[in-house]
């Protein structure tokens, strides 16, 4: 019973198991946010959905109440992440969409943090904010150079290593 209205209020249905949330179940933190999903001792875990206030909604794998295995969270701008979590932050491989302006990055994350990976333009044309600058194509303008370059530190000969990687440098520098 809530103990200002008088009226009795829906917090949690599910399963229980010495007193505490275990199985299936639904938790209600407030009129907008949510939690459906599996519990253990009295904890999120396993595979759940949680809608927050904020309007977020994360769909994916749970342990001990945090974001942990798989899962895909749909931020309130629309944009959003699919990919590893542990200890309720990015880590691993992902995707996200920045659906606003029409890009993805697709990466490796280290606790939340992007730290190796490439973006692409994906859906610019439909994008709400799309970026400015489109992304250039990326390509190698002299790959024989590039693989003389690289033969010569690997050769066992130093002075010819010299001075292949010499004249690559002087054929291709301003």
């Amino acid at each position: 019973m809530d103990p200002e209205t008088k009226e009795y209020t829906r917090v949690y249905v599910g399963s229980w198991r010495n007193d505490k949330k275990e199985g299936a179940g639904s938790y209600f933190y407030s009129a907008s946010a949510f939690y459906e999903g599996q519990w253990s001792g009295d904890e999120r875990s396993g595979w759940g959905r949680m809608q927050y206030e904020n309007g977020e909604l994360y769909e994916g794998e749970w342990l001990r109440d945090k974001h942990h295995g798989e899962g895909l969270i749909l931020l309130a701008n629309g944009n959003r992440f699919v990919g590893t979590w542990s200890d309720g932050k990015k880590n691993g491989h992902g995707q996200l969409f920045f659906l606003d302006r029409g890009q993805l990055y697709e990466g490796f994350w280290v606790d939340d943090v992007a730290k190796c990976g490439s973006i692409s333009d994906f859906g610019r044309e439909t994008a709400v904010r799309p970026t400015v600058y489109p992304i250039p194509k990326v390509c190698l303008q002299d790959s024989q150079a590039v693989l003389m370059e690289a033969q010569a530190y690997f050769t066992e000969d130093d002075e010819k290593s010299a001075e292949i990687t010499e004249s690559v440098h002087k054929q291709y520098s301003p």
